[in-house]
């Protein structure tokens, strides 16, 4: 009889709480509550990935500038001791990277466009979509492998074109999911407007969708940019280096991240402060362009 009054009056006072929980006052204090952990959860998360990005830029700040000097940016690679630098590494990380651009923006755009404005629903963009998404989550070393059995073996020698197309097949995946993303996000009404004045469709894409979604578009961009740049695998399989000056993209071209995998795990000091030197470059390289591209981006929208 004790107990069952004991069980009665507990489940009292817990319909008590959860009624006096579920007031118009318990409500909001809940509401507070869960607002203040989220917020708390969101800065803390803020917090750690700023830290590790500090931690990053500092450990390359500390570790690279010691070895940046002028010597380095206009002497070649060299044997330890030697006094070289990292000028072939450098010209050939834009030459295979800006070629990579050149090749992998105007397809990925495209790509993008046609899944986006064109052919929204059906098989084939399901397979496009799917063949897309595989290659950007494909390991790089297996885009370097196939480029490698298709341009190197077939022609019995490495070449800068070589790796130029490995890093456009990375390139290219990042590029369509933006621009697709990107331009999804214009709203139909800025169409149904330029419809509704006689614009033709491809003249609707290319004013009025492309130029409201050109600061995501260019976003993707950069971030396809930011991964081919420090991509060393694929290189390894096509491009391969070179210690000596090569502007041919027909012979061995020699690359910042190759050369920074070539000399971080060597037994020399100079070789391994070159090695902090040329991760230093990339990072500043990255940054610079992006700085760069969002200035440009916020000027030309303000003066619309």
């Amino acid at each position: 009889m004790e107990r069952a009054v004991m069980e009665a009056g507990a489940a009292g006072t817990g319909a008590a709480v959860g009624a006096g929980w579920n007031r118009p006052g318990g409500l909001a204090l809940r509401r507070r509550l869960v607002d203040r952990v989220a917020t708390g959860l969101s800065v803390a998360a803020t917090a750690i990935v700023l830290l590790a990005l500090g931690s990053i830029l500092l450990t390359l700040l500390v570790r690279g500038l010691p070895g940046l000097s002028w010597g380095t940016l206009v002497h070649v690679m060299a044997p330890p001791g030697s006094n070289g630098g990292l000028a072939n590494a450098i010209v050939g990380s834009l030459v295979q990277t800006g070629f990579a651009a050149a090749i992998g923006t105007p397809v990925g755009l495209l790509t993008g466009i046609y899944l986006s404005e064109y052919a929204r629903d059906g098989r084939v963009v399901d397979i496009v979509r799917f063949v897309s998404d595989m290659m950007l989550s494909a390991p790089s070393i297996l885009v370097g492998l196939f480029v490698y059995m298709l341009l190197v073996m077939p022609f019995g020698h490495f070449s800068g074109i070589s790796g130029a197309i490995a890093l456009a097949v990375l390139f290219v995946p990042v590029v369509v999911r933006t621009t697709e993303d990107m331009l999804r996000l214009v709203p139909l009404t800025m169409r149904e407007a330029a419809y509704a004045l006689g614009a033709p469709k491809w003249r609707v894409v290319l004013q009025v969708c492309l130029r409201a979604a050109r600061g995501g578009v260019l976003t993707g961009i950069l971030l396809a940019v930011a991964r081919v740049s420090g991509e060393t695998a694929p290189l390894l399989f096509t491009s391969l280096g070179n210690m000596n000056w090569s502007l041919d993209p027909g012979a061995p071209m020699a690359s910042l991240p190759v050369a920074i995998y070539q000399y971080a795990g060597s037994a020399y000091d100079d070789w391994v402060q070159l090695a902090w030197t040329g991760a230093l470059l990339i990072t500043a390289g990255v940054l610079a362009l992006n700085v760069l591209v969002r200035l440009w981006s916020r000027q030309a929208g303000s003066g619309r």
